[in-house]
């Protein structure tokens, strides 16, 4: 079986009966996750608190949950609330240098990775990539006189203790079978999304639960910047590029607006280059806004990125100002349950 094949089998056990034989390591998995927690917990490992308020956005499920558009919506709505948000990344993907990073609007995602570019374009605001995210907090207070800080993608990572911590999944696969890694998708037990503060489904919630939704579709032609809504596309054929995650959620939504689409998925934060578009006719290709940040040196007239708005309840974004406004009365160590 290659490797591509096994992964795919793995990851198909996920969201259905988990494989027996990785079970054994999935418990051990777990003990290592556990003693981690307790490490921190008592301070035998140290966390840093900075001196501006952290908001933690990640998840406890391997995949595609939602995040970057969270993030993008996040920062706007900090931004338009007088505060001057900076986002700290890992930069996955990114070229070794120099840490931290300041993250240029017109970068290249091969140096800085495709998320922190799109969050740097759409936003404006500052992203500074490093493994060290405290390290990156601080430069980000320093240099961009940053008084909230955003860390993408860090509910695991405890070295930087946090305010507030929101938990994104996805509303569809939930979280799967239920079972820690290899054997399941979970980076962390179930019972950790009840001690965030918040959780943001995507895409799908039931009554009560707050929900993250995408609306006002949009194309973007990637050579001049042209938008136009989808219904252009309807009934058409094209071929669908996406290095995301969970790549079959991006084909569904295509369908849905009405496009015959060709899958064309990629491995997550695939560096894209020409020949990975070359098909061999002259059908449109439309990809994730975060593929289309690799493109624009060889861009041309049949290449699309499909945006959109990210809507949620206006009492979820109060709630959330609110508890910045008194995080620090309240702020834990990683890993605590809130008080």
């Amino acid at each position: 079986m290659s490797r591509h094949r096994l992964r795919q089998v793995v990851e198909h056990s996920w969201y259905g009966r988990p494989l027996t034989l990785l079970r054994p390591l999935a418990g051990l998995f777990g003990a290592v996750v556990a003693l981690r927690r307790v490490a921190y917990n008592r301070g035998w490992l140290r966390s840093q608190r900075l001196s501006a308020p952290v908001i933690v956005v990640g998840n406890i499920a391997a995949g595609g949950s939602g995040k970057t558009p969270f993030t993008l919506w996040l920062v706007k709505l900090l931004q338009d609330h007088g505060y001057r948000p900076a986002v700290l990344s890992r930069g996955y993907g990114a070229q070794a240098g120099l840490r931290p990073l300041r993250v240029a609007p017109d970068g290249d995602a091969a140096v800085c990775g495709d998320e922190p570019l799109l969050i740097a374009q759409r936003t404006g605001a500052p992203v500074y990539i490093d493994a060290d995210r405290a390290r990156a907090g601080r430069a980000a207070i320093a240099d961009a006189q940053a008084n909230v800080l955003v860390c993408d993608d860090g509910l695991q990572y405890y070295r930087l203790r946090r305010d507030i911590e929101i938990a994104l999944v996805d509303g569809e696969r939930r979280v799967g079978n239920g079972q820690l890694l290899p054997a399941g998708p979970l980076r962390e037990p179930v019972s950790r999304l009840a001690e965030v503060d918040f959780v943001v489904l995507k895409g799908h919630g039931e009554a009560g639960e707050t929900v993250m939704r995408f609306s006002d579709f949009r194309l973007r032609r990637l050579c001049d910047g042209v938008e136009f809504a989808p219904a252009a596309f309807a009934g058409r054929t094209i071929h669908a590029v996406a290095g995301i995650a969970a790549p079959s959620s991006f084909f569904t939504e295509l369908r849905r607006l009405g496009m015959s689409v060709i899958e064309h998925p990629l491995p997550d934060h695939h560096p894209i280059g020409p020949r990975d578009l070359h098909f061999g006719d002259d059908l449109p290709v439309v990809m994730t806004e975060k593929d289309a940040v690799k493109c624009p040196a060889f861009a041309d007239p049949r290449y699309h990125a499909l945006s959109f708005t990210v809507d949620l309840d206006a009492a979820f974004a109060a709630q959330l100002l609110e508890r910045l406004t008194h995080g620090q009365e309240t702020a834990r160590h990683p890993g605590m349950s809130p008080v």
